[in-house]
């Protein structure tokens, strides 16, 4: 798997976007309900934003969530992803607000609904549960581990080979119960 967050450099790119659309730090925050301390955190790449966030970033500036993804955007109706292509996003101690990091599986294609990722959850204290919300829905397949999955004011354990799909809007959160646990993760956005 490449190292690739240096190279990757989301702050960059969603600076980039949002000065290409003439928007302030203080526009953007209103667009996603961040606080625009917490964007420019992200922005000067301090912070690496977890999934929900970088999903209501990127509704905001117009683009897919994929598009932060992409090396080299393919327009075709297959793409594939080798092993030794993907990598890992919000690796490092700047991480551990998160309790996550994941990887894109189908960053190359350039229009999709849905957006596929392998998520590894550390394991952490419920009181340390990170929540997140966004439009959409999602399904998640636990690969290995054990994990609790919190939203709303519904609590589940899941264990490998368990399976969840939810309403993505109600707030959110999991962590890796007994050590780290892996999903499948496809969140499913509308246009």
């Amino acid at each position: 798997m490449k190292e690739a967050l240096a190279s990757l450099d989301l702050g960059t790119q969603i600076r980039k976007l949002r000065n290409k659309r003439d928007l302030t730090l203080q526009d953007l925050a209103n667009m996603t309900g961040l606080s625009k301390p917490n964007l420019s955190q992200i922005e000067n790449n301090f912070v690496t934003p977890p999934i929900a966030t970088l999903l209501k970033i990127a509704t905001a500036l117009g683009v897919p969530i994929g598009h932060f993804f992409q090396d080299s955007p393919q327009e075709t109706n297959m793409v594939v992803v080798r092993k030794e292509d993907r990598y890992g996003v919000a690796k490092g101690p700047h991480i551990s607000h998160i309790g996550y990091q994941y990887e894109p599986l189908a960053y190359p294609k350039v229009d999709k609904a849905m957006e596929p990722f392998i998520v590894h959850m550390e394991e952490r204290e419920a009181k340390d549960i990170v929540y997140n919300n966004h439009r959409g829905e999602e399904f998640l397949y636990v690969l290995e581990g054990k994990l609790e999955f919190r939203c709303g004011e519904n609590s589940v354990i899941l264990e490998e080979g368990d399976s969840l799909y939810f309403d993505s809007i109600v707030p959110h959160g999991y962590r890796g119960i007994g050590g780290p646990a892996k999903t499948l993760a496809v969140i499913y956005k509308p246009a």
